[in-house]
């Protein structure tokens, strides 16, 4: 068999090398395959820019050539989405991290991905070398209100940090391999610990709205759905084939964190906890909350999780929080009140962004002494 339906969806194998044909009668193999199978069983795999785009391998399971005929005509070539995995080789990461190495004359230690309305964490680097993300080379771009869209080099603490401003999401129609591809571009660039904050809602009933979540754990939804950025081949170069995440999230750092917090006199407003990420753009329904809730999920966002395992799958300390800007409704109401929105989220963390701030610069500054 090829592996690949008929485009009638008609035909199918007996087991005995027979196949149903697509109009009705049985037709018998003669070990000779027609042009039209043969197109499908030799597919062409698709350009990166087709499905690295937005909307790009979620259009179907084939891409059909533009030079051949309609789409689901066996007699056009057909061309296969490329796998995640290849959608950004490691030639090309490179060539993005060798134009911001060279463009900011810095090698960072430490990455940072700001979340919706936490965009002020780039602010506070120092001699600052600011790229537009659409003026780096295969570089996507973010669509979401509340990010920037650029990408930050210099210092902060004494640390020499990359921070980005405005990260991508799944919802925009980015597969989850160019979602998480500026991790690599991280890694390539030198860095050693990833910081990725969000903004979540909280289902935990114990948080409240303003609370900082240390995440410890996180549960995959996108991965119960065989959607992951380390889909297709691997390249050794980046990391394993099989990656182990039990401790995705550095304690040590977790722990610093806390240590931070009460100093910073907000111990109250911290917690640890585990993040699931699913697919959006819309919020989550009643019943799906209390699905989470069942799991031991504490907040749930749009975000991270893919970014996570891509900074494990190369080895980066991953240190992750999520600031919590809403209540989730997990009880059937008809208030409008008890409704998500985007405006509330991008106003708690505006309030928040201070303290957000300060827990990260001060965490940034003991990893800083403790390497010098």
């Amino acid at each position: 068999m090829t592996g690949y339906k008929v485009a009638n969806g008609n035909g199918h194998s007996n087991g005995n090398g027979n196949t149903k044909g697509t109009n009705g009668t049985n037709g018998h193999s003669n070990g000779h395959k027609s042009a039209d199978y043969t197109a499908q069983e030799n597919p062409t795999m698709c350009s990166r820019d087709c499905c690295s785009g937005p909307g790009g391998s979620n259009r179907g399971n084939t891409c059909s050539d533009k030079k051949g005929a309609k789409a689901g005509s066996l007699t056009g070539e057909k061309i296969i989405p490329t796998p995640q995995s290849l959608l950004y080789p490691y030639e090309v990461i490179e060539e993005i991290a060798d134009f911001i190495t060279k463009g900011s004359g810095m090698r960072p230690k430490i990455g940072i991905i700001c979340g919706s309305g936490l965009g002020s964490l780039a602010d506070m680097i120092q001699d600052p070398k600011i790229f537009e993300y659409e003026k780096i080379p295969n570089f996507p771009v973010s669509t979401v209100e509340g990010h920037a869209g650029r990408l930050v080099v210099g210092t902060l603490e004494g640390a020499t940090v990359m921070a980005m401003q405005g990260r991508f999401h799944f919802y925009e129609g980015y597969p989850l391999a160019k979602c998480s591809m500026p991790v690599r571009v991280m890694k390539l660039c030198g860095v050693e610990y990833l910081f990725a904050t969000n903004a979540a809602g909280g289902i935990n009933p114990r948080f409240a709205v303003g609370d900082i979540m240390l995440m410890h754990d996180h549960v995959n939804m996108l991965g119960f759905a065989g959607n992951s950025p380390l889909q297709g081949p691997n390249d050794p170069r980046f990391g394993p084939r099989f990656p182990a995440l039990v401790n995705s999230y550095n304690k040590d750092l977790i722990n610093k964190a806390i240590e931070i917090a009460k100093a910073m006199g907000i111990e109250s407003n911290i917690h640890v906890g585990v993040y699931s990420c699913l697919g959006g753009p819309n919020y989550e329904t009643i019943a799906e909350l209390k699905a989470l809730r069942m799991m031991g999920v504490d907040a749930v966002g749009m975000s991270t999780v893919h970014e996570v395992i891509t900074a494990r799958h190369c080895d980066m300390k991953v240190f992750a929080f999520s600031l919590i800007t809403n209540k989730c409704a997990t009880e059937y109401s008809d208030k409008k009140d008890d409704e998500a929105n985007h405006d509330e989220v991008m106003a708690v963390a505006k309030n928040r962004q201070k303290a957000c701030c300060e827990l990260v610069s001060r965490l940034i500054r003991e990893i800083h002494l403790a390497s010098a």
